[in-house]
């Protein structure tokens, strides 16, 4: 008994010396492994009686089990050593604030979308939206675009599968083709309601229309003040008493409302525009800022063609109206500063960021 004490107390001594895990393996081979001091023991048993047998194996037993429970307590020792040397090598401050995501914002061109949307809103204007894919009618010929103008030319447009020869399809260059659809669903349902005639021009009384149509548009062109897609509102006033001065009154008013200048000075310079007739470009002078002094164009306008008019399906004798074509692009440019327009789209948040 006291030389299995005295194992036990050996063991013991090498299993708290063991400095890892392996070398505690090591030292448990010296007395549980197949050569070890307890089956050495245990081997020996087989010379002696069944009564000796029996006495010395229950002690020998006794002595394993404590072997084995020292060893796991080892084993559970250097493991919790372990723990701690890497929870004190990637040691983390729990009372420090967590990093929180980035919060997203509007574009710089959606604010101003938004922006003019509200302003026109106030004055009674629709918002409509249309195909960004559409047909030749819509977007030249019922403009009033002859088949020979420039813009219908493959260096100008970008034409799309779809359609046939005599009537392609392509990426709409303006939201102008917005004025016809609008005009027209506008006129067929206003002949429903008072059931009047689907044939011929429609000279009755109806409702004005007034309407905006924001939007993507395409042309093949790129460069520090174009790109390939940018954006325009257009905007259209039809009914039976509608002047030129309305133009320059309604127009006016947004400039001043959107860049909050009650100084504003704006001019309409004679121009060319085949929907529209007379038509005239319209310039913006700023009289105070980095600006003063200077004029700026920012869209072209007119009294809508007749002809156009009757493509909406109205009678050009009775009905008259206006239309304008702006790009909000450029008039995110001059709200915030931005001198290249190639900025907008290239995605950097550390630009966009600025205008949340």
């Amino acid at each position: 008994m006291n030389e299995l004490n005295a194992i036990v107390e050996s063991a013991h001594s090498a299993f708290a010396q063991a400095a890892t895990p392996a070398d505690l393996e090591n030292a448990k081979a010296l007395y549980l492994g197949k050569s070890g001091r307890i089956t050495e023991l245990m081997k020996g048993m087989a010379a002696l009686s069944v009564d000796e047998k029996k006495a010395h194996g229950a002690a020998i037993n006794l002595a394993k089990q404590a072997i084995e429970a020292a060893l796991t307590a080892r084993r559970q020792g250097l493991a919790d050593a372990e723990l701690q040397l890497q929870l004190q090598a990637e040691a983390l401050d729990v009372t420090l604030p967590g990093r929180q995501g980035g919060q997203g914002g509007l574009h710089p061109v959606s604010l101003t979308l938004e922006r003019i949307e509200a302003i026109f809103g106030s004055m009674g204007f629709d918002v409509a939206q249309g195909p960004e894919i559409e047909s030749d009618w819509f977007n030249f010929t019922a403009l009033n675009t002859p088949e020979d103008h420039p813009a219908r030319s493959m260096h100008d447009t970008f034409y799309v599968e779809g359609g046939s020869e005599a009537a392609p399809n392509l990426l709409r260059t303006h939201t102008s083709p917005m004025q016809i659809r609008y005009a027209v669903q506008h006129v067929k349902a206003h002949r429903a309601l008072v059931g009047a005639s689907a044939d011929g021009l429609f000279s009755g009384d109806m409702p004005e229309i007034r309407v905006i149509a924001p939007g993507r548009t395409y042309r093949v062109d790129s460069d520090a003040t174009h790109s390939p897609m940018f954006h325009q509102c257009e905007g259209l006033w039809v009914g039976e008493n509608v002047s030129f001065k309305d133009l320059k009154f309604v127009f006016t008013d947004f400039c001043r409302t959107f860049f909050e200048s009650d100084d504003l000075v704006l001019r309409f310079r004679p121009s060319f525009f085949p929907f529209t007739e007379p038509s005239a470009e319209i310039d913006i002078q700023f009289q105070s800022g980095p600006l003063s002094g200077r004029w700026l164009e920012v869209a072209g306008s007119g009294q809508v063609h007749p002809n156009v008019i009757r493509n909406m399906g109205l009678d050009s004798e009775k009905f008259i109206g206006f239309a304008f074509g702006m790009g909000p692009d450029r008039l995110t440019m001059l709200r915030y500063g931005v001198n290249d327009l190639r900025l907008f789209f290239d995605g950097d948040v550390r630009f966009l960021s600025q205008f949340q």
